[in-house]
């Protein structure tokens, strides 16, 4: 493992970027018309569209920390260590199925979809009325299991910056070293 003991500029734009869409994200899907009513609206269009540039950062934010490992702090017991890494590596998988069933959901209904109307998309599947509730209680289950795990993750920020009071959190703020 490298030395490096601070995330670089890329991830940490990666990470920033991901939190912004989701914080945009999350509101769309909630606030949006019924989607089981019929062809993807403008809200669906960009509700997909975030999605899939999430998916495509998180992507990206994986494999530069896969390749461009941080040591992770010395100076945290071995228990913070370890959750910390679980809580990532949840936190990776969790944006991975909630995007991922997002777009089995569009393509089990049927739907052409664009990436903000500019860029047609392939369809996961073909559509199946069948596989449409399930899809979509996975892809729900999904999206509280991630606000969970962000607001867990979010906790131990808040833990480190005000209870232990110490400078992990300065390891992921923008210009920050």
């Amino acid at each position: 493992m490298d030395d490096r003991l601070h995330y670089g500029s890329p991830a940490k734009v990666f990470h920033w970027l991901v939190v912004a869409l989701l914080a945009i994200q999350f509101p769309i899907g909630w606030f949006m018309p019924d989607v089981h009513s019929g062809p993807p609206g403008r809200a669906m269009t960009l509700h997909i569209s975030f999605g899939l540039t999430i998916l495509a950062l998180i992507l990206l934010r994986l494999v530069w920390r896969i390749t461009h490992p941080v040591a992770p702090e010395s100076s945290l017991p071995p228990w913070q260590r370890v959750s910390s890494e679980a809580v990532h590596w949840l936190l990776y998988g969790l944006v991975l199925a909630t995007t991922f069933t997002g777009w089995l959901f569009a393509s089990f209904r049927g739907w052409s979809i664009s990436y903000f109307n500019l860029v047609p998309l392939p369809m996961l599947a073909t559509k199946n009325t069948d596989a449409i509730h399930r899809i979509d209680g996975w892809h729900q289950i999904a999206e509280w299991a991630l606000l969970i795990a962000i607001g867990i993750h979010v906790a131990g920020a808040l833990v480190h910056i005000f209870i232990y009071r110490d400078r992990i959190m300065q390891r992921m703020l923008p210009g920050r070293r």
